[in-house]
């Protein structure tokens, strides 16, 4: 039976051993670095945490681990045959708790920065968290319309006053009389207040405008980030079909 060493969320105790009794292959990186959750309990408190690990790059590296290591991408269930620690192959990510009841994934093709504000946006709201839930989709909105701004040096444009600029609230309806975001879109948007910091500071979000700021916010990245992403990429592959004819 495979061992981990971690400090132990459920007792505290710091570089605590725990037997791991089973695991789960969750997904695979770079065709070689498998990521699984793993049931373990702790040999202090006896009781059982669940752990996100991944495979590192020092055990690939490691003459001594490295034949192993690529066993285990090869087959994943060999990690239940490995009798040293796993640490020496794998990263511990971090215990499963109570965020990863989320199940709102990201839109497709989100670049990182992104990414990481939707999921931790769609955590919060999960689990009842709704200002910070609607601080992270206020940030998601805030980043991907910031680059629809014209640059403030080009008189040949219509340009945002100053409060405009800063203020998610007040940009939309700008870019919306602009023709910069799709008209189809605008009463969605009423779910973003007028000063997009209010509900943050004022700690007023309840989870009728919290999910009313998700849709937006899904909606909005799909149209600006994921639907050009799928059409750039239904065209490489039609210019592929025609290079091989």
């Amino acid at each position: 039976m495979p061992i981990l060493v971690s400090r132990c969320p459920r007792c505290g105790s710091n570089e605590m051993s725990f037997d791991v009794s089973s695991s789960i292959l969750i997904k695979q990186n770079y065709r070689w670095q498998n990521c699984y959750e793993v049931f373990s309990n702790c040999r202090g408190c006896r009781k059982p945490t669940i752990f996100q690990i991944s495979q590192n790059l020092a055990g690939r590296d490691n003459p001594y681990t490295a034949n192993l290591s690529k066993a285990i991408s090869d087959d994943p269930t060999k990690i239940m045959k490995i009798e040293v620690s796993l640490n020496a192959m794998f990263d511990i990510v971090r215990p499963v708790t109570i965020r990863d009841v989320a199940t709102i994934s990201p839109p497709l093709h989100l670049p990182q920065e992104l990414k990481s504000a939707f999921e931790e946006g769609a955590a919060c709201y999960a689990i009842g968290c709704y200002n910070a839930a609607g601080t992270m989709f206020r940030l998601c909105l805030d980043l991907v319309t910031r680059p629809l701004l014209p640059d403030h040096q080009d008189a040949s444009r219509s340009q945002p006053n100053s409060r405009q600029r800063r203020d998610l609230g007040l940009r939309l309806p700008w870019l919306f009389d602009n023709q910069l975001l799709p008209e189809a879109m605008r009463d969605l948007a009423t779910a973003v207040r007028e000063d997009g910091n209010d509900g943050a500071h004022a700690g007023t979000i309840n989870q009728h405008d919290a999910a009313d700021l998700l849709d937006f916010t899904v909606a909005l990245l799909e149209r600006l980030v994921t639907e050009p992403r799928k059409l750039e990429e239904a065209a490489q592959r039609r210019a592929l079909r025609r290079d091989k004819t």
